[in-house]
């Protein structure tokens, strides 16, 4: 089944992540939207789009009744107007994150969803991203047991903060990926606090601390106050004598209990104690894409399918939502 999609917004995120992994499906770009003219005409350039079926008013390509769905990567204002009335349409939504401008307007587009019975899947692709999912797994695994520990650093350059002084962008548009990524690991968060330091302006640091209700207790580190050059993300999950993290979103490490190896002459490599690292092929010639774009859409569109996929809902951006403006006022 072909899925025709009315997609939303033509900025830099959406041309360079979202529409080079959504057109590997299969599926045809039926509509094409953005309020910017020159940037409508070159994305339809590049996607084939003829000039009649692009618009610069979303709500005239949402009136178009040859769309089975709707992608939107256009600010969190739009993805709220455009996700209400999506639901009000029937019409499955994929939203870039974040799903709304505010907690509340979250909320309110996640009950929407669950009382029109239709899809909205955020665009949280850290789930999908291949070593977070693999990672997840091992989590998830009944030898792992209860996760008791999150440690996580998240971070970015200030070059696109240092004329936001109340780091708006940073909060909604990264921070937000991580309010999603830890409870999803770790279960649902009891509490949540965090405190700030400043360094100078569009230079900040967030330690972040959560206790689960599991019991366990978690911290994380963001801020904007590190090159882009250098890795910028890292977590990892302890439990009984188990833990695994992921370096720079493409390495696994996963650690057992494994005896010491010092003066046995039969030391070698036992499966299930010592352990084992994963990285990316990159000499794979298949065009895989590892920060987890394609996955997600993949699972988007087979929930349009009426298939069962766990994805990322409106039900979890609300949450990620809730947390972030819990960690903005403790700041």
């Amino acid at each position: 089944m072909t899925i025709r999609i009315g997609w939303i917004g033509c900025g830099t995120h959406a041309n360079e992540m979202l529409l080079p992994q959504l057109i590997r499906h299969d599926v045809t770009i039926a509509a094409l939207c953005d309020t910017d003219e020159a940037r409508l005409a070159q994305t339809a350039r590049r996607y084939g789009i003829p000039v009649q079926n692009t618009m610069r008013d979303w709500q005239a390509l949402l009136a178009r009744q040859d769309i089975d769905a709707i992608g939107i990567a256009a600010g969190p204002a739009v993805h709220f107007a455009v996700g209400m009335a999506a639901m009000a349409r029937k019409l499955p939504v994929f939203v870039e994150k974040p799903p709304a401008a505010t907690a509340r307007e979250a909320e309110e587009l996640a009950k929407a969803s669950q009382a029109a019975g239709v899809p909205v899947v955020l665009g949280f692709m850290k789930r999908y991203s291949t070593a977070n999912r693999i990672a997840a797994n091992v989590v998830a695994k009944p030898e792992f047991g209860t996760p008791a520990s999150f440690l996580g650093e998240y971070m970015t350059a200030p070059t696109y903060f240092e004329k936001d002084p109340d780091y708006t962008g940073f909060y909604l548009h990264h921070c937000v990926h991580y309010l999603d990524l830890v409870p999803w690991l770790m279960g649902e968060v009891a509490q949540v606090g965090a405190r700030r330091h400043e360094l100078a302006p569009g230079k900040l640091l967030l330690h972040v601390d959560f206790r689960f209700a599991s019991g366990g207790l978690g911290t994380l580190v963001m801020g904007t106050h590190q090159s882009r050059g250098t890795p910028m993300e890292w977590w990892q999950v302890m439990a009984d004598h188990q833990r695994v993290e992921v370096r720079n979103v493409h390495e696994v490490r996963y650690y057992r209990a494994p005896p010491f190896k010092v003066s046995r002459t039969d030391a070698s490599l036992v499966d299930g104690e010592d352990t084992l690292v994963w990285e990316p092929n990159l000499t794979v010639a298949a065009n895989e894409d590892h920060k987890g774009y394609y996955a997600l859409i993949g699972d988007f569109l087979a929930v349009v399918r009426g298939e069962q996929r766990d994805v990322p809902d409106a039900a979890a951006g609300a949450r990620a939502m809730r947390l972030l403006e819990a960690i903005v006022t403790q700041a």
